[in-house]
């Protein structure tokens, strides 16, 4: 029998602009932590979904929300997992970063909220 296939995981970094960074988006079981996250995760989903790894996607948690620079802004860091078997050589995080870059035109747009032009990282 073939070995199952091991779960591995790669960070998701990004800056929201119009999303105003507040503090009960640092408590986890905060009702704006929750709710931010499964908006997110509505607009993540669907782009891995398209993406080279969409056959061993498996989903992403975000793990913070942090202040951004001005205040106005919020930093969300996940943590994003895959199944790592065959039908991948390997996980290649420029070629996910581009993918998504280009399905967040050109890392402006996330569903309805602004991303921060330089605020992409994959595995950062």
């Amino acid at each position: 029998t073939a070995p199952s296939p091991i779960s591995r995981h790669f960070t998701l970094n990004f800056t929201l602009t119009n999303l105003q960074y507040t503090a009960d988006l640092d408590a986890p079981s905060s009702r704006k932590f929750i709710s931010t996250e499964k908006v997110i995760n509505h607009y993540i989903d669907p782009l891995f979904k398209r993406s080279s790894i969409s056959s061993v996607y498996t989903g992403c948690k975000v793990m913070r929300f942090r202040s951004g620079r001005d205040g106005d802004n919020t930093g969300v860091d996940a943590v994003c997992s895959y199944k790592n078997d065959i039908s991948i050589a390997r996980f290649d995080r420029e070629m996910v970063y581009l993918e998504l870059s280009t399905m967040t035109n050109a890392v402006t747009k996330l569903g309805h909220y602004s991303l921060e032009k330089n605020s992409l990282y994959v595995d950062g």
